[in-house]
């Protein structure tokens, strides 16, 4: 019996679905993370990879072969370092499918540990680039509510969750 392990491919660009159906279709163990998003463009994705360009696989290299994952439609290859395919604990994989579902169920990336005076930095539109202060979600919609400092004073502005993010 071979040792079975989780390890990483990379994509090409915007191939993440591809890859993941075709390794399915392989009859390999996938596990390609994903976040529901609210994007603030309503015909972008609301799907966004949560390690773009990356997926895990779950197989034995003794069985399965480095060629055949070397070699797959979409992707890149196997990670590796110095020639060597590198392995994910399950520990590593259990945290991360924890996380995932811990982000899901706080609303998102955009909310998840945010709280009243976090600092955020708006990423879309007319002030992208801007730091705030992290002010409230506001019930029922998928807009937030921050503090911007304009002319010495702090100005309240809603804004889609989609435009902010955590900011050091």
């Amino acid at each position: 019996m071979s040792d079975y392990a989780w390890y990483v491919i990379q994509s090409k660009p915007h191939k993440e679905n591809q890859l993941c159906a075709y390794l399915r279709a392989q009859k390999l163990d996938v596990y390609y993370p994903t976040l529901r998003v609210t994007p603030a463009n309503p015909r972008s994705s609301k799907i966004r990879p949560l390690f773009p360009r990356y997926l895990f696989v779950h197989t034995s290299l003794d069985e399965v072969g480095m060629s055949a994952l070397r070699w797959l439609p979409h992707a890149i290859g196997i990670v590796q370092f110095d020639g060597y395919a590198a392995p994910v604990s399950d520990a590593v994989i259990y945290e991360i499918k924890r996380r995932v579902s811990a982000l899901q169920e706080s609303g998102g990336p955009t909310f998840h540990g945010l709280k009243r005076g976090d600092r955020v930095r708006i990423t879309q539109g007319a002030l992208a680039g801007y730091e705030a202060l992290f002010d409230m979600r506001l019930s029922g919609s998928e807009r937030v509510q921050v503090l911007l400092e304009m002319l010495g004073r702090q100005v309240r502005m809603q804004l889609h969750a989609s435009q902010i993010e955590r900011w050091r």
